[in-house]
C-alpha cells in the first residue's frame, strides 16, 4: 500500500509507523478495527503530513505574530484530566492570505503537544465569548475538525463551545455534518452557568466564571504545566536538614485535632513527636509505601526515573502524605537536575535542584504541606542536563549552568498524580493515621518483599560489576605472566 505512494510520505512517519504501536493502535481505534479505513485514514494524514511539513513545524518558521496575538494555546485541564486546547475565536479574523499560516499554527500546537505527552487525548474549548458574524471562519473551522477526524487519531475527547452567538447557529449545522455520528455527541454547547460541568473554576478565566488568572503572553511558548518557579524552600542545605516552620505548625495542628477527637492527649503527644523523625527515617517509610509503585521506570538518555509515570498520594482521609522519585544517572558525566512542579504552594521537593554522580541513585522527597490534598491536575517536571566534570555542584554553579545550557540538550520528563482513596472506614483510618499502629496485611508484606527484591537487584548489579573487574583483572595477570614468560624465554635463547 504504502510502496505505490511513498514519494507523498515524509519517511519519519513511516519509519514511526513501523515502530509505534500505540500510533498504529489509535488508527485501528478511530476506524474501529475497520483495516481498510485505518489504511485509508494513514494514507490521507501522512500525505497532509508531508504536505504541511508537520515534522519540521517550529516556532522560527512560523510568523511571530501567530503567537503573540493568543488565538491558539494549550492551558489547564478538564476534569477528567484531560489537556484543555484553547481556541479564543474573538481574535481570529477570516483573510485568506493569513490562512495557510493559521492551518500551520494548528498544526504545530497538535503536534507540539502530541510528541510532549506521547498522544494523550485533547479537550477543545471554542471560547465563543464576544464574537460575531465578522469571526465566521468555516474553512478554518473545517480544518481544525479535519484534524481530529482524519489526522490526529483518537486524539478528541470533546468539544466544548462557550456563549455560541444565535446568528452561528446555521453555521454550526454545517459543522455537525463534517463530524460524523461519533465526533457530534462530543459536543457540548455551554455558557457561564454550566461549563463547570467539564472545566473546574481553578481552569476557567473570569468572563466564563472561573477564578484562573492565567494570561497569555508571548514569548516564551506557553508551557502553562510549569510556568510556576521552582519548588524550593531557601537553600538546598536547609532545605535537606530541617522541615519548615510552616508545615510543623500546620501537621501539629492536624495532628492535634485528630487526637483531639480521640480525647487521647498522651497518644497526641507521640503523634507531633512523629513529625520531626530524621530525613533517613522519612527515605525509609517512603521507599516502603511506595515500592510497589516505584518498579516501573522511565529510562532517559541521562536519568532512569522510577516511577515512570504517577506519584501516589492518599486522598484527605488516608493521610499519605509523602512519595519518593529514585533518579538513576546511568552518564558517565555529572547530571544537574531540578525539579518544577504545577502547584509549589502545596508540595515541598527535596531535594529540588542539585545533582547526581555518574552511576549513582539519588532519592527525592515529594510532600504535601500540612492542609493540601494531592489533585489529579497536579503534575511535576523533572529537567536534567549532564555537566561538564570542571563545574562545581554548588548552588551558584547551578544557578548559572541553568542559565546557560541550551534548551536541546535538556532532558524532561513529567509526572501525574494519583490520589488513592481509602477502602477503610473514616474513623479507623484516623485513628491509624494518628496513632501510626502498623497493621502486618498481605499489601504490606507484599510491599516490604518488592523493597527487598529491589535491594538484592541493586546488589546483584554491584556484584556483576564486580565480577566483570575481577575477571579482567585475572586476564590481565595471565597476559602479564605470558608475556613476562616469553621475555624470560627470550632471553635464556639468546644466551644459549
Amino acid at each position: 500500500y504504502f510502496l505505490d505512494k511513498s514519494d507523498k510520505y515524509d519517511s519519519r512517519d513511516v519509519e514511526r509507523l513501523q515502530q509505534d504501536d500505540k500510533w498504529v493502535e489509535n488508527y485501528l481505534i478511530w476506524r474501529h478495527d475497520v483495516v481498510d479505513d485505518t489504511l485509508k485514514m494513514i494514507d490521507e494524514s501522512f500525505q497532509w503530513r508531508k504536505e504541511y511539513t508537520v515534522n519540521d513545524l517550529s516556532e522560527s518558521v512560523l510568523p511571530k505574530w501567530l503567537f503573540e496575538i493568543g488565538a491558539l494555546f494549550l492551558h489547564g485541564y478538564d476534569k477528567e484530566g484531560y489537556k484543555l486546547f484553547w481556541f479564543r475565536v474573538k481574535h481570529h479574523t477570516r483573510d485568506p492570505k493569513q490562512q495557510l499560516d493559521k492551518k500551520k499554527l494548528v498544526a504545530f500546537w497538535l503536534e507540539h503537544y502530541a510528541k510532549r505527552d506521547h498522544g494523550k487525548p485533547l479537550t477543545v474549548v471554542f471560547d465563543m465569548a464576544e464574537t460575531g458574524i465578522s469571526h465566521i471562519d468555516l474553512d478554518f473551522v473545517r480544518f481544525i475538525v479535519n484534524c481530529f477526524t482524519d489526522y490526529y487519531p483518537n486524539f478528541l475527547t470533546k468539544i466544548v463551545i462557550f456563549e455560541m452567538p444565535w446568528i452561528m447557529n446555521a453555521a454550526f449545522k454545517i459543522v455537525k455534518g463534517w463530524l460524523g455520528p461519533d465526533a457530534i455527541s462530543m459536543l457540548k454547547f455551554t455558557n457561564k452557568s454550566d461549563v463547570q460541568e467539564y472545566i473546574s473554576g481553578e481552569y476557567l478565566p473570569p468572563h466564563m466564571g472561573g477564578t484562573d488568572s492565567f494570561k497569555y503572553s508571548y514569548p516564551p511558548l506557553v508551557d502553562d504545566d510549569f510556568q510556576t518557579p521552582l519548588c524550593e524552600n531557601g537553600p538546598i542545605t536547609s532545605e535537606d536538614e530541617h522541615e519548615s516552620k510552616e508545615e510543623i505548625d500546620a501537621d501539629n495542628k492536624e495532628a492535634g485535632e485528630l487526637n483531639e477527637a480521640q480525647n487521647l492527649n498522651q497518644k497526641k503527644m507521640n503523634s507531633v513527636e512523629q513529625i520531626s523523625k530524621s530525613e533517613e527515617t522519612d527515605k525509609t517509610e517512603v521507599k516502603q509505601k511506595n515500592a510497589k509503585k516505584a518498579l516501573t521506570t522511565f529510562k532517559g538518555p541521562l536519568l532512569h526515573i522510577s516511577p515512570a509515570e504517577e506519584l501516589y498520594f492518599g486522598s484527605k482521609e488516608t493521610g499519605e502524605k509523602k512519595c519518593l522519585i529514585v533518579l538513576t544517572n546511568v552518564t558517565k558525566n555529572v547530571v544537574a537536575f531540578k525539579v518544577r512542579t504545577t502547584a509549589p504552594e502545596k508540595y515541598r521537593v527535596k531535594p529540588s535542584n542539585s545533582s547526581c554522580e555518574p552511576g549513582t541513585s539519588l532519592d527525592i522527597i515529594v510532600s504535601l504541606h500540612g492542609g493540601f490534598a494531592a489533585s489529579l491536575q497536579d503534575r511535576f517536571l523533572i529537567m536534567a542536563a549532564e555537566m561538564d566534570q570542571s563545574s562545581g555542584a554548588g548552588v551558584p554553579e547551578l544557578t548559572q549552568f541553568w542559565k546557560e545550557v541550551p534548551r536541546t540538550k535538556v532532558m524532561e520528563h513529567r509526572l501525574r498524580c494519583h490520589v488513592i482513596e481509602s477502602s477503610k472506614p473514616s474513623s479507623l483510618t484516623l485513628k491509624d493515621n494518628a496513632f501510626n499502629i502498623p497493621a502486618k496485611t498481605n499489601e504490606d508484606l507484599h510491599i516490604q518483599l518488592t523493597h527487598l527484591l529491589q535491594i538484592n537487584k541493586r546488589l546483584e548489579e554491584q556484584m556483576n560489576r564486580c565480577l566483570w573487574f575481577q575477571q579482567l583483572s585475572v586476564v590481565l595477570s595471565l597476559l602479564s605472566v605470558t608475556v613476562a614468560a616469553f621475555c624470560f624465554y627470550l632471553a635464556y635463547a639468546q644466551r644459549s
